[in-house]
């Protein structure tokens, strides 16, 4: 095992970020940082079996508990979770995972610290709240008490801090803005998604990664990933670009409701999906700067501070800010 020689005075979340695509474990310190060498991921996905779901989330934990230093010590693992989510009941049904339905993460977890001899607490928390609370803690939204966080990559979630309190509602979902209807019109057209969970007018229908890569490809785009849609856009492709201004816009529209209602300061936005181009924050803004009303006109939308780091950052915020939460 690693060696630290003031490692004797730290205490150490057990980081665990659960997505449609990978699910991450990693050591976080008590100012947000990761362990060198502590970070280990396996993949998820649409077509994963329970078994296979359970060796990855398995594996990562157990990975990461092996690299604590010496003479250091796991205060807690926290649980950062693609929703929706039972917080009550330790219970997840990620949307893109469709063989976890009402799945017992926090006891399976629990199970597995148990193994490795860790008596400690287990904290689930959907990933929109981690994201936010890492924000919060060392990222964009710093000294900044009305937040909302957000993800755009397989799938889109969200967060809320609203007076410096994290907000998770009766069932732990509060903030699932992926979800919430824009349905409208762009350019003169319906504004209309692929058929999400039977709402082509939700969020994610239109401005997830894949969503936003299908839509392009039903009108001609010949690439399969983000990052070829990224590549065309960057080339002056028009459909990339009309798709790419077209998940804007949406985004920027639930940003707009999410902040009349909400009286949001700051949204900070991480997630693959969010880098395709710098422009993609620009067609939000635009939305924002139209809004009627000024106190809507004043949120400002910013690229999350914390690069990949974030979302395991802020599932140990979960363990060393656990005070933020209801």
């Amino acid at each position: 095992m690693p060696t630290d020689p003031t490692a004797s005075a730290r205490a150490y979340a057990l980081a665990v970020d659960f997505g449609g695509t990978k699910v991450e474990a990693a050591l976080v310190d008590t100012d947000g940082r990761l362990v060198e060498g502590s970070r280990h991921r396996r993949p998820t996905g649409r077509n994963a079996t329970v078994p296979e779901l359970e060796d990855s989330v398995g594996g990562v934990v157990r990975a990461a508990a092996a690299s604590l230093p010496d003479g250091a010590r796991i205060v807690g693992v926290g649980i950062g979770s693609a929703g929706p989510i039972d917080r009550a009941r330790g219970l997840v049904s990620p949307l893109n995972v469709p063989h976890w339905r009402d799945y017992p993460m926090r006891d399976y977890v629990a199970s597995v610290a148990a193994e490795l001899g860790l008596d400690v607490p287990v904290v689930l928390e959907m990933d929109g709240v981690a994201i936010t609370m890492a924000e919060h803690w060392v990222g964009a939204a710093q000294g900044v008490d009305n937040v909302m966080g957000m993800v755009i990559s397989t799938g889109i979630g969200g967060g809320l801090i609203v007076g410096g309190r994290v907000i998770t509602g009766p069932t732990g979902n509060a903030g699932h803005i992926g979800h919430v209807e824009v349905g409208a019109t762009f350019g003169g057209k319906a504004l209309r998604g692929e058929d999400t969970f039977g709402n082509p007018y939700a969020l994610e229908a239109m401005a997830s990664g894949p969503h936003t890569v299908a839509w392009a490809r039903q009108h001609g785009f010949e690439g399969a990933t983000g990052e070829e849609l990224a590549a065309a856009y960057a080339a002056g492709d028009l459909v990339a670009r009309e798709a790419i201004a077209r998940t804007g816009e949406a985004v920027g529209r639930a940003i707009a409701s999410a902040t009349a209602l909400l009286d949001l300061e700051l949204v900070a936005i991480g997630g693959g999906f969010s880098h395709s181009t710098p422009d993609l924050f620009d067609h939000m803004r635009t939305v924002i700067e139209h809004h009627y009303f000024p106190f809507v006109r004043k949120v400002r939308i910013v690229p999350s501070a914390l690069s990949s780091e974030g979302p395991l950052i802020g599932a140990a915020a979960l363990i060393h800010r656990a005070h933020l939460l209801p």
